[in-house]
């Protein structure tokens, strides 16, 4: 398969097809679901009828990111007809009340904490870039569910003293990065000066990140890059530079090795090691967002570029398995690397 390094018609109209698929198939489905009795024991499409396919709810959400980046920045593909008809429905004004009431028990607190709650954000604020008829009607629909897990979020971080560092889903980096591009996009002022906070005060002084130990068996996220993503968000032009060559000093010579170099992958039907092939995907999105961040001139922009290239050569052989374990899911992440550093993304 040719690796596209951009968002082509061709690729989305490819990855917009799979993500409708998956997003209607409700089994296999792996809940994150606590049962306080007998009448809990229910299927994902009754808890979720919004969020009930693609194997587990935040993969449903991201998919539904990815459908809502597909009709954005190409309008014309004649699989936007077949992705407003599946808007229409998911976010139907009932199917979100149901999400959000599912939010209300105590046992539910911790719900897709954060992973989850950062992709819903990105699809809230991938829709809201849209401004047409159709994209404010789901906005105006979604905003409820948005505002529960905003709320959330103002909750909850005051509380985390410590950030999640590690490659998978609770990472806190990740989950800073959606939530302050969300606070930004909507005018959220006390989420973004949170976030930001948050961010300053786990991440800030960081030097000498240990890139040599990455990764680990069942990494999607590099815990080194996606912080360097974050911070780019906070420390524009040569403050990024200086931050990123405290944190990274030897990223000019394209070491540690280990983080440059795509990992392998040697089994696509388990559902955790094939984790690693979205890691050369985020990988690839992590550096090419930090090639797009560093001044004009800077040697670490060919270094990050080459990297990101290889990598996502890489993750691109893992997009031509149709294992269920990663096909639920890696479209995204590589939507996610062929859109970054986009002016309009």
């Amino acid at each position: 398969m040719t690796t596209p390094m951009e968002f082509d018609a061709e690729t989305a109209a490819r990855f917009a097809a799979l993500a409708l698929a998956n997003v209607e198939r409700e089994y296999p489905h792996k809940l994150d679901h606590v049962m306080r009795s007998d009448a809990d024991v229910r299927s994902p499409r009754a808890l979720h009828p919004a969020f009930h396919g693609s194997f587990d709810w935040h993969s449903c959400v991201h998919m539904h990111w990815l459908l809502a980046r597909v009709r954005r920045l190409h309008p014309a593909l004649p699989v936007c007809a077949d992705i407003e008809h599946t808007f229409d429905r998911h976010f139907a004004p009932a199917a979100i009340a149901a999400e959000v009431e599912y939010l209300r028990p105590a046992e539910a607190q911790a719900f897709e904490r954060t992973y989850g709650w950062a992709w819903f954000l990105k699809l809230a604020d991938e829709l809201a870039r849209s401004d047409d008829a159709a994209a404010r009607r789901w906005s105006a629909a979604l905003a409820p569910l948005a505002a529960a897990l905003v709320s959330r979020y103002l909750d909850y971080l005051p509380r985390a003293r410590y950030p999640w560092r590690y490659g998978l889903h609770a990472n806190s980096a990740f989950a800073l990065s959606f939530a302050l591009d969300y606070a930004r996009g909507r005018g959220l002022p006390a989420l973004e000066v949170l976030c930001s906070a948050k961010a300053r005060g786990w991440f800030g002084a960081d030097r000498d990140a240990p890139a040599g130990w990455e990764p680990s068996g069942a990494d999607f996220l590099s815990p080194a890059l996606i912080e360097a993503e974050l911070m780019r968000r906070l420390e524009p032009g040569p403050a990024y530079a200086d931050w990123l060559a405290r944190f990274l000093p030897a990223f000019v010579l394209r070491s540690p090795a280990e983080l440059f170099d795509p990992v392998l992958v040697d089994d696509r039907s388990d559902g955790h090691i094939v984790h690693l092939d979205g890691l050369n995907l985020s990988r690839a999105w992590c550096l090419r967002g930090i090639a797009s961040s560093l001044p004009q001139g800077d040697p670490r922009i060919a270094v990050a570029e080459d990297a990101a290239r290889a990598h996502l050569d890489a993750g691109f052989e893992g997009l031509a398995s149709d294992d269920y374990v990663g096909a639920h899911w890696l479209a995204t992440f590589a939507t996610l690397a062929l859109t970054a550093g986009r002016s309009d993304c």
